[in-house]
């Protein structure tokens, strides 16, 4: 089946813009990545922050955990929504104010006078994250060079891994200092920091193609799109699934203390960071090989953790392991969908966005049944499984 084709955008009465300076592209590059960091950490933060947002509103471990599920569904829905409804809409403009949004819901988590209020604030958080990554992470090739843009993909998608390394912790340390509010507060102003860079770095991006509903049909339709939608479905529930719950199988399998946990969890970090630009540069070449590593490596992790993650040492192997796979697949997945859609990429940044936030959200609450059903050390392997089908996915399935 031929890639499918978007509609082009109508001429405008404007020259078109210069193209960017290799420096003003790059300082756009880095501009897009802050925001996806502040959409990043602002998504996860209430992991580390959720018993005392559940003490000041008087809500259960379950209900807090809510904040978590409802971003990742909306912005599944919200991915092609948005990017459909604003089509026409220059680029640079939709960023601008999605990023506006993102500190609006951040002030509004700041100051809630109830729970109410948070879910308003994680409605639009989800909001910002499908709409935002849709638009963002397929202009890598606008800003930069052609050669570069493979380098400029990871540095963008780098702020996956750093928001967990970096902002959540510092999130959560500030929180336990000044309380969670002040977390919220920071994140607010850091946002609005972000809001002016991209204000000052990105050039006009008028859309080249305008996303309808019928793009995206035909893209579903196409055999690889179908086929990178199941790989990413396993191996992003398979991750998932199991992270969600790594800190409660530190602690009651491998016996480890707060402080060890934190070490494990920022040595995966760092791992992640790494696997994220070792990908960026494999995956030009080898992009299915790239994919299959990544999702065994995950399926080795998460099988072998019940065994041997009973040693700590044995537990930071596997982990930096798993921290090293994990930070191929968002790179990974996204180029898998962009390689199907050449001529449209914004629509393929959809289907990622989409397919990756539904199962994030998916992936957590059944790892949780499973948890809660049975133990923490049966969730890890029925990850490995996942994992491993997706391997098996990448192996033999068809793309044409």
């Amino acid at each position: 089946m031929s890639a499918p084709t978007s509609t082009p955008a109508p001429p405008l009465d404007a020259p078109a813009p210069a193209t960017p300076t290799p420096l003003m592209g790059w300082l756009a590059v880095v501009s897009v990545t802050l925001g996806i960091f502040s959409i990043v950490t602002t998504e996860i933060l209430p992991i580390g922050l959720l018993t005392p947002i559940g003490d000041t509103f008087a809500t259960s471990d379950g209900i807090s955990g809510l904040m978590m599920m409802l971003p990742g569904l909306l912005a599944a829905v919200a991915a092609p929504t948005v990017t459909v409804t604003t089509g026409r809409v220059d680029r640079r403009r939709m960023l601008c104010l999605l990023m506006l949004v993102l500190a609006l819901a951040n002030f509004i988590a700041a100051t809630a006078p109830a729970y109410w209020a948070m879910m308003v604030s994680r409605v639009l958080v989800g909001l910002v994250i499908g709409a935002f990554w849709s638009i963002g992470a397929g202009l890598a090739s606008r800003l930069v060079p052609e050669a570069q843009a493979g380098r400029a993909i990871a540095v963008i998608f780098s702020a996956v891994p750093l928001g967990s390394v970096l902002g959540v912790p510092a999130g959560t340390l500030l929180g336990q200092l000044a309380g969670w509010r002040t977390a919220f507060v920071a994140m607010g102003v850091l946002t609005l920091a972000v809001l002016a860079a991209l204000l000052v770095s990105l050039p006009p991006l008028h859309p080249q193609h305008v996303t309808r509903l019928a793009v995206l049909r035909e893209l579903l339709g196409a055999p690889r799109v179908r086929l990178g939608l199941v790989v990413t479905f396993l191996v992003v529930a398979a991750h998932f699934g199991t992270y969600t719950y790594i800190t409660p199988f530190l602690e009651e399998v491998t016996d480890a203390g707060p402080s060890l946990i934190t070490v494990f969890l920022l040595a995966y970090g760092v791992a992640g960071i790494g696997g994220n630009f070792l990908a960026g540069t494999w995956a030009r070449r080898r992009l299915r090989l790239t994919f299959a590593v990544a999702a065994g490596l995950i399926a080795t992790a998460t099988l072998l953790l019940p065994v041997l993650g009973t040693a700590k040492a044995g537990a930071l192997v596997l982990l930096l392991v798993w921290g090293l796979a994990y930070g191929a697949v968002p790179v990974c997945s996204q180029a898998w969908f962009a390689s199907a859609a050449p001529h449209a990429p914004e629509a393929a940044s959809v289907v990622f966005t989409s397919s990756f936030q539904v199962t994030f959200a998916l992936g957590a609450v059944v790892g949780g049944a499973v948890v809660d059903g049975m133990s923490v050390s049966t969730a890890m392997p029925c990850g490995g499984v996942a994992a491993a089908l997706a391997v098996m996915s990448l192996r033999w399935g068809r793309t044409r």
